[in-house]
């Protein structure tokens, strides 16, 4: 093929007759290439249209940029709705607390959505303390791993409907024990690279383009996707280890879960405190991080659920517990969660109240943290909470909040125990 640019093909007609074939055949016009006509003014203004269309995409994303600008300034703030906590009576530290529970200490979350994962091994950790007085720490991200991945099985069960997202309950680390075991943290960090501290929201934005892309394309080969999935977690978090080494052992971590952390996840139950569902029996915790409908939560009035609180730190036994922490009251420079007059008096917080703010969303499910302690201070019960969260870092005390008990009665929604704790809740529940 010729590619020649500079040149034009040309029919060149009437230089001299072509003698083809025989006798008294026609005269036939030769081509030949010449050099190809330039036409400068045309260019011109072509070269000039070409800098007004330029200089029109410049000005429309300068007067963007000056738009989004605003609209940020407009719609984020640079400060946050609190109020004055300095006549707020609180405990002077963790050690001020004359009930504290065995824990490791806190460790930050960073960029993950998985504090549900944090606070729910961190009980465990407790847990395999008080029942066996060993010291085990556990990975939180084995169990986050593993919960993405039964996500994207969900998705492709629910043909694109089901949520994919940081978010989920503690009851997903009890379906993922129960499935795949646990191991130590020492045999899978969950974070790969020279900075280790978590950050997996570009991993969870290419593993939801992925799956929205087979959405699109109606494309639902659940194990071609698993795999799919798998390899973008395994980019960022490692692939989990399919053994494990203790004290010179190897073993499964369905082994390690049940012959060294020697916990079984069906001895543990969540109980939540609703009017949406019925009272004194097992119900749906109905909120997004509950993506597979789990319909197995206890659900009991607001004084029964706030005495499972008291009676366990009472016992010396610590809880995971869930809520809702975007509120005024909660305060991460003040290390406290209250929560004021203005919003409603402590003695006027009901099971009316509180469903009042879970219907209108104004309470919503959106973290999960470890209660570790107790005190009572100025007619008041305090918990001393582990959390993984960044905000619990901004204060004297990283990695601790001091929630006051109108705030646990108000915000929090569920907690999670060993059913031993409860077996009489238990016996009126199931029978």
């Amino acid at each position: 093929m010729r590619s020649v640019l500079s040149v034009s093909l040309v029919v060149v007609i009437g230089l001299a007759a072509v003698a083809v074939g025989g006798a008294g055949e026609p005269q036939r016009d030769l081509v030949v290439y010449v050099d190809k006509a330039e036409y400068p003014v045309i260019d011109e203004l072509e070269a000039a249209n070409e800098a007004l269309v330029e200089a029109a995409k410049a000005k429309t994303e300068e007067i963007l940029a000056v738009y989004r600008e605003a609209e940020e300034a407009r719609t984020e703030p640079a400060q946050k709705l609190r109020f004055d906590l300095s006549e707020i009576v609180k405990p002077e530290g963790p050690e001020a607390f004359t009930t504290r529970m065995w824990h490791f200490p806190p460790t930050p979350q960073y960029l993950t959505g998985a504090c549900w994962s944090f606070s729910a091994t961190s009980y465990v950790e407790s847990e395999i303390h008080r029942l066996h007085g060993e010291d085990i720490k556990l990975s939180e991200m084995w169990t986050a791993y593993w919960e993405f991945v039964a996500k994207a099985r969900g998705f492709v069960a629910s043909r694109g409907e089901s949520y994919v997202g940081h978010g989920s309950q503690s009851g997903a680390m009890l379906r993922v024990f129960a499935e795949h075991g646990v191991v130590p943290r020492s045999a899978y960090e969950g974070v790969i690279g020279d900075d280790l501290r978590f950050n997996q929201s570009l991993m969870l934005e290419k593993v939801n383009s992925f799956l929205e892309w087979c959405k699109a394309s109606n494309f639902w080969d659940e194990d071609t996707i698993v795999v799919m999935v798998r390899r973008m977690l395994d980019v960022t978090m490692g692939r989990p280890p399919e053994t494990v080494m203790w004290n010179g052992a190897e073993m499964l971590p369905q082994a390690f879960l049940a012959d060294v952390c020697r916990v079984d996840p069906a001895e543990y139950v969540s109980v939540m405190s609703t009017l949406s569902q019925p009272m004194w029996a097992r119900g749906e915790y109905a909120v997004p991080d509950n993506w597979w409908h789990g319909a197995d939560t206890v659900n009991v009035p607001l004084d029964t659920w706030y005495g499972i609180i008291l009676d366990s730190v009472k016992d010396g036994r610590s809880l995971v517990i869930g809520g809702d922490v975007s509120e005024p009251g909660l305060n991460g420079f003040e290390d406290v969660a209250v929560i004021p007059s203005f919003d409603i008096p402590g003695d006027l917080i009901d099971q009316s109240a509180r469903e009042f703010r879970f219907d209108n969303g104004t309470t919503t499910d959106d973290h999960g943290i470890h209660l570790v302690g107790h005190t009572r201070l100025d007619g008041h019960d305090w918990f001393l909470i582990k959390d993984s969260n960044r905000s619990s870092r901004q204060g004297q005390f990283k990695g601790y909040y001091f929630y006051r008990d109108d705030f646990v009665r108000l915000k929090m929604l569920t907690i999670t125990v060993h059913r031993d704790q409860i077996e009489d809740i238990l016996t009126k529940v199931d029978g």
